[in-house]
């Protein structure tokens, strides 16, 4: 998982479902914000699965890793996230929700990751609504490696998250540039789904 500088305090207890989750957030986050290599891509041929919509979901990117190399998939990664051509991706709440680049999404963003006492990496170059590291935050809010009060990983998530990811991953499932990512977008889909489903019945 990429790094955050943040101000980490002492953590509360994280049960088994908010550690899975946190879980999935890392994963996206990883698979975001790089392309996986060759050891990624083997732990992924293995990830254990069920009859849920998340154990499908993991189904469907054991196989592609399996079916993947380093290099394809470096590829892949540039053409969806770096490349030109139409097809292409743009990863960012503030593309989404305002056809901009560092819009105002990303300055409500900022803004509650200083309330947090979170702050970019300095090696990290995207800006601070790019999907990858938003998926990073909320890991670090569910798993209680940033230190928030209970709720805070909902408000997050409603706030700069609910608003446009679930787009953006439907989005990667059916760009025609997918292969491997296509089962990235299915899983954040689908987790996003589930979170987004699970919130609303705490309401």
């Amino acid at each position: 998982m990429v790094d955050i500088a943040s101000q980490v305090l002492p953590g509360r207890s994280v049960d088994e479902i908010d550690s899975a989750r946190a879980g999935e957030y890392a994963l996206l986050a990883t698979l975001l914000s790089h392309s996986p290599d060759a050891q990624l891509l083997a732990v992924l041929a293995g990830l254990p699965s069920d009859s849920s919509p998340i154990g499908l979901a993991h189904t469907a990117l054991a196989k592609a890793a399996q079916q993947a190399t380093e290099e394809r998939v470096s590829r892949e990664y540039f053409a969806l996230f770096a490349g030109l051509q139409d097809g292409a991706l743009l990863p960012y709440a503030s593309h989404y929700l305002t056809d901009t680049l560092y819009g105002r999404p990303l300055g409500r963003i900022r803004e509650a990751l200083q309330r947090l006492g979170v702050e970019k990496a300095p090696e990290r170059v995207e800006p601070e609504d790019h999907a990858g590291f938003l998926c990073e935050v909320m890991a670090g809010l569910v798993g209680g490696n940033i230190s928030a009060p209970d709720g805070t990983d909902r408000a997050f998530f409603e706030e700069h998250l609910a608003p446009w990811i679930g787009r953006f991953f439907v989005d990667l499932e059916t760009t025609k540039f997918a292969g491997f990512y296509r089962s990235v977008g299915t899983l954040g889909r689908t987790f996003i789904d589930v979170e987004a489903h699970a919130f609303a019945l705490a309401a």
